[in-house]
């Protein structure tokens, strides 16, 4: 029997859109994602189940901000016009509606962000009492920003890296029983079912909904757990409609928000979790080397058909410049890394617009 797998935490959310450099650099200047993990044009040749049956031509970005949370992979077809949503999205769809950052200070973060599309009347609480906001990115992703204490480095940036997401749902008791059971979201930080005025702005927002936002009480282990921190999941099912999916008729890739990354160990033995729990891998890379990164990575679907991405980190780039990368498979995986040598990926910062 296989040990049991490590979760270090939310690793990235992926971005559909379709300029690669020019999402990036609004989530560089208005969020702080100025350091970039991966910048790479390839094919993705594995996605098969999610790609039309057909290897597609891409550029990612994967981006971090090293005041502390997950990173952003912004991820764009080239050989394609990748496709909006075909209706409009309303919170409660199923899929993932909205990506959470983190916040030192709130009232700071409104200041910053007060010139882009602000979707919030006010800064309202949560049902768990968080102070937040939400806007929108110029290619109509909706962002919340939710006041925090957990973090890697405090000064930097008005905010910090995702902090979350919100998942709609269609059986809310099964959901948190799947993010419970395999990602350790055990425990409950708010369970309201009632009209919310914090969602006022939101499109569908004046419905009735029941939200439970989630966290893990255990803090995460592994090598880049610190620069993770915690995370949370916000689950949300509709109650006076039936929602649509978000990718409906749509590709992996394509506009919105398409997957969740968490960074673990122990492949073999995730595998066997999922399968036991009865969400086997939908995709299995084996080992991959894309140069600046290598690893493993799968996919699987929540009970809603959303996709969560697992990567196990075999190399990471530390100072690309004198070409110092880490070798994580002669690694303690439980270990986390030393402070100093997650502070050497902050060298790799990118201060001028990215597309020079």
């Amino acid at each position: 029997m296989s040990s049991l797998p490590l979760i270090s935490g939310i690793q990235q959310i992926g971005i559909g859109n379709a300029s690669v450099y020019d999402t990036w650099e609004w989530y560089r200047v208005h969020l702080g994602f100025n350091v970039p993990v991966f910048d790479e044009a390839a094919e993705a040749a594995l996605m098969l189940p999610y790609t039309g049956g057909v290897p597609r031509s891409r550029h990612a970005v994967l981006a971090l901000n090293m005041m502390g949370g997950a990173g952003a992979e912004i991820w764009q077809y080239t050989e394609r016009q990748p496709e909006p949503p075909s209706h409009p999205i309303m919170i409660g769809d199923l899929g993932i509606a909205v990506a959470k950052y983190k916040s030192p200070n709130i009232e700071a973060s409104w200041q910053a962000l007060k010139g882009q599309k602000i979707l919030s009347s006010e800064i309202t609480a949560d049902p768990a009492g968080q102070r937040h906001f939400y806007l929108s990115d110029p290619f109509d992703n909706i962002i919340e920003i939710v006041e925090s204490q957990n973090w890697f480095q405090p000064k930097g940036h008005h905010c910090g890296g995702v902090y979350g997401v919100t998942i709609g749902v269609s059986d809310m008791d099964r959901s948190i029983a799947f993010y419970r059971e395999l990602l350790g979201y055990d425990q409950v930080l708010a369970d309201s079912t009632d009209l919310h005025s914090d969602w006022a702005q939101l499109a569908g927002g004046t419905e009735r909904y029941r939200r439970v936002i989630l966290t893990h009480s255990t803090p995460r282990s592994g090598a880049f757990s610190r620069l993770f921190g915690t995370s949370q999941i916000e689950l949300v099912q509709a109650l006076d409609r039936s929602p649509q999916q978000i990718f409906a008729d749509r590709m992996w890739g394509d506009l919105g928000y398409i997957h969740l990354c968490f960074d673990i160990s122990g492949m073999s033995a995730l595998r066997e979790r999922c399968a036991q729990i009865g969400a086997p891998f939908t995709v299995d890379s084996g080992d991959f080397d894309m140069g600046e990164a290598a690893g493993h990575f799968a996919y699987i679907e929540d009970p809603d058909g959303t996709l969560i991405e697992f990567v196990e980190t075999h190399k990471v780039p530390i100072l690309k410049k004198l070409g110092w990368y880490l070798n994580m498979k002669k690694r303690n995986p439980k270990k986390d890394l030393p402070r100093w040598m997650i502070k050497a990926l902050g060298l790799n910062k990118k201060m001028k617009p990215v597309n020079l």
